[in-house]
C-alpha cells in the first residue's frame, strides 16, 4: 500500500516538470547592418558562333577556335578561364531545316581587372562578348558579413531595450534569433556585349562600382 502511494505522488510532480513554460509578454523585432563593398569579380562570358549547312563542319570549325581562345587564355594566370555551354541547332526556313548553327561558350572569372579585360580584348578577335559582370568575390563577401553581424547584434540589442523600456518591464530575455546575409549587386552595362568580332576590338573599360552587404538579426523577446 505505501509504494502505491508514493507512485501515484511522484506522478503528478513529474508532470508538473514537464510541462510547458506559459508564453506572454513576446515580441518579434529585427535590425539590419549593412555596409557597400567595392565588387572585386569579373566574370564574363565570351562565345564562338558559326553557321552552315554540315553541322560535323561548324562543330570542327568551333573546337579550333575554342581550342586556340583557351591556348590564349593559359597566358593569363590571374584569370580562370573554362569552357561552357555548347549548343548545335537546326535554322529553319519554311519549315524546313535551312542550315545549322553552333555555339559554345567561353567563362572567365579574375579579381584582376587589368589581366581580364586585356584577355578579353585578345579574344575578341575571335569570339564575342555574351554578357560581362562586376560582383563581390564570395571571400570579400564572407569577410563584409562577418564584420556586419556584431554591429547587427548590438543593434538588435539596442532596439530590444527601447521595447523593454517604453513597455515600461523590469526587463527581457531572448527566446531565439535567426542571422541572415543578404544585399544587391549591381550588372555593370557593357556596350560591346552586341559588338561584331573584330581583330582590332579594345579591352572594355570596367569601372568596379560597389554592392550592398546586408545582414539581418530577427528575434524574438520576452518582457520581465
Amino acid at each position: 500500500m505505501r509504494r502505491f502511494l508514493v507512485t501515484m505522488l511522484f506522478v503528478p510532480l513529474a508532470a508538473a516538470a514537464q510541462a510547458p513554460e506559459p508564453l506572454f509578454n513576446l515580441v518579434t523585432l529585427n535590425a539590419q547592418a549593412e555596409r557597400e563593398v567595392p565588387n572585386d569579380l569579373l566574370s564574363a562570358t565570351l562565345a564562338a558562333e558559326a553557321e552552315g549547312t554540315d553541322p560535323a563542319q561548324l562543330s570542327a570549325e568551333i573546337n579550333r577556335t575554342m581550342q586556340s581562345a583557351l591556348a590564349v587564355a593559359k597566358a593569363y594566370g590571374a584569370v580562370r578561364a573554362r569552357s561552357g555551354n555548347y549548343q548545335t541547332f537546326p535554322v529553319y526556313d519554311k519549315n524546313r531545316i535551312a542550315r545549322w548553327r553552333v555555339r559554345q561558350e567561353m567563362r572567365l572569372e579574375s579579381t584582376d581587372f587589368a589581366a581580364a579585360t586585356e584577355l578579353i580584348g585578345k579574344l575578341q578577335a575571335s569570339l564575342a562578348v555574351a554578357s560581362m559582370a562586376l560582383s563581390v568575390s564570395p571571400e570579400s563577401r564572407r569577410q563584409a558579413e562577418n564584420a556586419l553581424i556584431p554591429e547587427a547584434l548590438a543593434a538588435f540589442e539596442q532596439r530590444a531595450r527601447l521595447v523593454r523600456d517604453g513597455m515600461k518591464a523590469k526587463g527581457h530575455r531572448l527566446r531565439d534569433l535567426q542571422i541572415s546575409g543578404g544585399g544587391s549587386a549591381y550588372p555593370v552595362p557593357f556596350a560591346a556585349a552586341a559588338r561584331s568580332i573584330s581583330a582590332s576590338a579594345p579591352a572594355p573599360a570596367v569601372e568596379a562600382g560597389t554592392a550592398r552587404i546586408l545582414i539581418t538579426v530577427s528575434g524574438t523577446i520576452q518582457l520581465q
